[in-house]
């Protein structure tokens, strides 16, 4: 049961709402335009608030249905958090879209929400007051999925392995953001 699921998870993640969106409506690809990235984010650059919350909760919820299918199914948290993971390798890596995603971040909510939700309340908070203060979405990403492991270091303890390699995976995707905001020139809302 695990590996089915997994596997689905991964081809549900693989789904890109910014990208089918975009194509729906005659926007621009989000992976060639604004910051290249096929994320909420960029959507609001390129197509306006509506598409960007379309983007948000697809998103969010190829994350989070996984995760619930799989405590349905009866699997440990620690299963189900990595089929939430195998979930954010898809939107990471795409099979229908040339292994071109996003970052991760709104996929990654939705499993924490599905695991443990507040650890997800804890990382929304801390993404929207960075958000907020900075007006910048990648440094409020890279501070707010850290944050969650001590909580669940503390409280679910079977997640934290799987939510660390999340993390790493997510830390790594944002490098570019990294040496961005380190030279000061990532872009701000």
């Amino acid at each position: 049961m695990f590996w089915l699921l997994a596997i689905l998870a991964y081809l549900l993640g693989s789904l890109s709402f910014a990208i089918l969106l975009s194509r729906l409506t005659g926007n621009p690809d989000p992976r060639m335009s604004g910051s290249g990235n096929a994320g909420a984010t960029n959507m609001f650059r390129l197509a306006g608030k509506k598409l960007a919350i379309l983007t948000l909760l697809g998103d969010l919820c190829k994350g989070l249905l996984p995760v619930l299918i799989a405590g349905i199914a009866g699997l440990s948290l620690q299963d189900q958090a990595w089929i939430g993971v195998c979930a954010v390798i898809g939107h990471l890596f795409p099979l229908y879209f040339r292994f071109r995603g996003g970052k991760g971040v709104a996929t990654s909510a939705g499993m924490l929400l599905g695991l443990y939700p507040p650890a997800a309340l804890l990382a929304v908070c801390a993404w929207v007051l960075t958000f907020y203060l900075t007006r910048t979405s990648s440094l409020a990403a890279l501070i707010a999925t850290p944050l969650t492991l001590p909580l669940l270091a503390w409280q679910e303890p079977a997640a934290l392995l799987p939510m660390s390699a999340l993390t790493g995976m997510i830390v790594w995707r944002h490098r570019g953001n990294l040496r961005d905001l380190f030279a000061g020139r990532e872009r701000h809302f």
